[in-house]
């Protein structure tokens, strides 16, 4: 049986090389070799983008204290929007529009409804590929 099995085994066995170790890595389609370009360039993209949390901290907390309706003096990495430095709703967009100025890039509107304070600001921030 294990004559039989071997022999079976022996007939069906296909060859397969990596991509990486090909001589010949057209060989694998356009397709493949696309493909793995583009992902080793979004991986290197990604990988160095995102900026330093206590930057961010340090932009925000500049901008908000720069913001006309609010006192310099109040504004801390924890402090809320409207409970703390006294801003409405239509302030509170016009601080998320001067961050995203100053960061370059636009935070959609599902994420800007939920940044009441600098700590969820900083938060969503550093943590965007796209935050400059």
């Amino acid at each position: 049986m294990a004559a039989v099995r071997g022999a079976l085994l022996k007939h069906l066995r296909v060859n397969a090389t990596p991509l990486a170790r090909n001589p010949n890595p057209t060989s694998h389609g356009l397709f493949a070799l696309t493909f793995n370009a583009i992902r080793r360039r979004f991986c290197d993209e990604v990988k160095g983008s995102f900026l330093d949390k206590s930057e961010v901290t340090d932009r925000v907390i500049s901008v908000v204290k720069n913001f006309q309706k609010v006192d310099p003096s109040k504004v801390n990495p924890n402090a809320h929007f409207q409970n703390d430095l006294g801003l409405d709703s239509l302030d509170t967009v016009e601080v998320v529009m001067a961050l995203e100025e100053e960061f370059g890039f636009e935070i959609p509107d599902n994420e800007a409804d939920k940044i009441s304070t600098i700590n969820l600001a900083v938060e969503f921030i550093a943590s965007h590929p796209q935050a400059k």
